[in-house]
């Protein structure tokens, strides 16, 4: 029986897999062109790590070598990650031809010798060549690729109607897979790589995400509940990797959990598997985004993502933005008229909002003494919010100076938002800290929101943070978490404003319940003062 496999490319005989027949056939038209007469395309194939390119140029290669009119490989420039010198780099590719086709090739050791390896004798028929793991090469030796692929594809261009035999190049395709695109690079002439066309591969789509488990379905005679297949594909983003991850741990269990046998995966053990898949283990895909946006200058990138205020405007041209986007710490939304920055998948947002929050507040103090009952806060089975964010705020002031010493900061040298959000998060997981309590954060759209989560006992708290300048804004929000809070099926949802500071008169004049008329749900303002 299959397995799901979420690390390096799959194996469909083992392994579940999507089709993605329409992409396949799409890309490999994009190579070996419209009219293959007429010669092929260079392209750069590209999307964030674990999202299947490999395996799509996989499936292309072994079309095209069922093709007698082309000979085609798949080599891997990983290797060249660490060479400093031309000849190392083109020693990387000539031992991949080499082992590839089984026949020698020249050593060459200048790029103006590139071209000679792809022209008679060693080629007879069109080639058609796709080195993956470009971009792991040092930015000059990419250049100069880009360069000597450049030349080819013209000289190609100009011999269109010589026969195969008398070309001086035979490179009729070449896909270049990596994580970055590789469009517009610069190199030592000023020339960008021009000639080439651009493949992203896509996320999976929600059909595509069911599609794996009802055919695990089908094979195991162990069905997965719709709800769950909904869930995963919400917290995913249909991110091949992370879809395949937890469709690893549901069906081969984790840590404590072992997969039903007399019943469908519910929802149940989704939340158990997501427990562990949050906190409590490593995965590739995680780790490196973690890796990008913790180091600077992209973390103040990501740290403003967290801001509830207003929206990150997309521009693809913005280099760090860019980065980000590439490594698939982030997405692009279409708000109207203009592109939002939002984060990868909402798990991707919760693993980061859970990293800085340890990263930043690794002790935060004693937020509660032992032998305080609390009672303000806590009522036998039910909290009282308005006295718990009391305390918070109490407790914010009394240990702002040593607590906030260290944290990260605007370039006007105000604190980030998103940093009283991270500290609200660790002293509420360590104020309640109890077997009847549970907080989790939720990001219902992947930026401008932030939502907090407490359950206690059975009772179900919804803290939307938000901030707001003007009237407008205030009188959205509160529509905003109305909408929130019937999605979560509350009747009640607290709406949280950090501020600088706040006297009295505003807060009678804003800290009022307001029902809305729409959904019916209650919502109760409360300002939290930060200090500056």
């Amino acid at each position: 029986m299959r397995r799901f496999s979420s690390y390096g490319p799959l194996d469909t005989d083992l392994h579940y897999y999507a089709p993605r027949e329409e992409l396949i056939a799409k890309t490999y038209t994009e190579l070996v062109g419209d009219d293959p007469d007429k010669g092929g395309h260079y392209i750069t194939v590209w999307a964030p790590r674990q999202t299947g390119k490999t395996w799509v140029m996989q499936q292309i290669v072994r079309k095209l070598r069922a093709d007698e009119r082309f000979e085609a490989a798949i080599l891997t420039m990983q290797s060249a990650k660490t060479e400093t010198t031309p000849e190392g780099v083109l020693e990387v590719l000539v031992t991949n031809l080499k082992k590839w086709f089984q026949r020698d090739f020249p050593e060459i050791r200048t790029w103006k010798s590139l071209s000679s390896l792809f022209a008679a004798p060693y080629f007879t028929k069109p080639l058609i060549l796709i080195l993956d793991e470009f971009d792991a090469m040092g930015e000059e030796f990419i250049n100069a690729f880009a360069n000597e692929f450049r030349s080819m594809y013209t000289e190609r261009l100009n011999e269109r109607d010589k026969p195969d035999g008398e070309k001086s190049c035979l490179l009729h395709g070449l896909a270049l897979i990596g994580v970055r695109t590789v469009l517009g690079i610069e190199n030592v002439s000023g020339l960008p790589f021009n000639v080439q066309r651009s493949v992203h591969i896509p996320n999976l789509s929600c059909q595509e995400v069911e599609g794996l488990f009802r055919w695990h379905a089908r094979e195991s005679s162990h069905p997965v509940e719709q709800d769950v297949i909904d869930r995963l594909y919400y917290e995913t983003g249909g991110h091949p990797g992370l879809t395949c991850w937890f469709g690893e741990l549901l069906t081969e269990g984790c840590e404590d959990y072992q997969p039903p046998t007399s019943r469908p995966i519910s929802m149940e053990d989704f939340e158990h598997v997501f427990l562990w898949a949050a906190k409590g283990l490593p995965n590739n895909t995680i780790l490196n985004i973690i890796s990008k946006a913790k180091q600077e200058p992209y973390k103040d990138v990501v740290l403003q993502l967290f801001r509830t205020e207003r929206k990150l405007e997309f521009r693809y041209d913005e280099a760090l933005l860019n980065y980000l986007y590439m490594n698939g710490v982030v997405g692009v939304e279409r708000d109207g008229s203009e592109l939002h920055v939002k984060f990868a998948s909402p798990f991707v947002q919760k693993r980061l909002f859970n990293y800085f929050s340890i990263e930043i507040f690794q002790y935060i103090g004693k937020v509660r003494d032992i032998t305080d009952p609390a009672a303000d806060v806590i009522s036998g089975s039910r909290l009282h919010i308005p006295a718990l964010m009391k305390r918070f705020e109490t407790y914010l002031q009394q240990n702002r100076d040593w607590l906030l010493k260290d944290a990260p900061k605007r370039k006007d040298l105000r604190i980030y938002e998103a940093v009283y959000h991270f500290c609200f998060y660790r002293y509420l997981y360590d104020f309640l800290g109890t077997k009847h309590a549970k907080v989790y954060p939720e990001f219902p759209t992947g930026n401008g929101k932030i939502d907090l989560i407490i359950t206690y006992y059975d009772a179900t708290y919804g803290l939307e943070l938000k901030s707001y300048t003007t009237e407008s804004e205030y009188d959205e929000a509160l529509e905003q978490a109305a909408k929130y809070g019937k999605q979560m099926r509350l009747p009640e949802i607290w709406l949280i404003a950090f501020v600088e500071y706040v006297d009295d008169a505003t807060r009678q004049k804003y800290e009022v319940e307001y029902v809305d008329q729409k959904t019916g749900v209650r919502v109760m303002p409360l300002f939290v003062e930060t200090g500056r």
